[in-house]
């Protein structure tokens, strides 16, 4: 059970991480929509249960805890310190270094994780989410806002 619930995780992540990407530029929604990307904290204490239940292999509770550093990370910057390091690398350069390496850290997990432990074709098909996370990141990012910041 805790393979399907990380590979559901992992799916529901990058669809919601593509779709962010995609309305970053319309803040009205993007902020309806960062809200619920928040409730992915729920499935994940939970797979951290589960990894004790079913005595699986402790990665499992590593790589679901940093992804619930990711999402602490970014509940912390965006909403509470509301620091804007997406705009301004320059400046905040220090806050987005443990963001990014979360973010890569994340997303590693869940592609490898999948692969070794629940099918190949899982983690095939999560390192093809990932590739398009990456290619509409890029594509939607503000390079000329980047560019004067850095």
């Amino acid at each position: 059970m805790l393979e399907e619930l990380f590979f559901i995780l992992g799916i529901v992540n990058n669809l919601f991480l593509i779709y962010i990407f995609l309305i970053r530029k319309k803040m009205t929604i993007l902020q309806r929509v960062g809200k619920f990307y928040f409730l992915l904290a729920i499935p994940a204490v939970y797979g951290i249960f589960l990894v004790q239940q079913e005595n699986k292999a402790v990665q499992y509770s590593i790589f679901l805890g940093i992804f619930l550093a990711f999402l602490s990370s970014e509940f912390l910057y965006d909403y509470i310190l509301k620091i804007p390091f997406r705009e301004n690398l320059k400046k905040y350069w220090k806050p987005a270094i443990p963001y990014l390496a979360l973010y890569y850290a994340m997303n590693y997990g869940f592609v490898v994780m999948i692969w070794k432990n629940y099918s190949k074709t899982g983690g095939i098909i999560m390192l093809g989410f990932f590739i398009i996370q990456i290619i509409v990141n890029i594509s939607t990012h503000n390079l000329k806002s980047i560019d004067k910041t850095v």
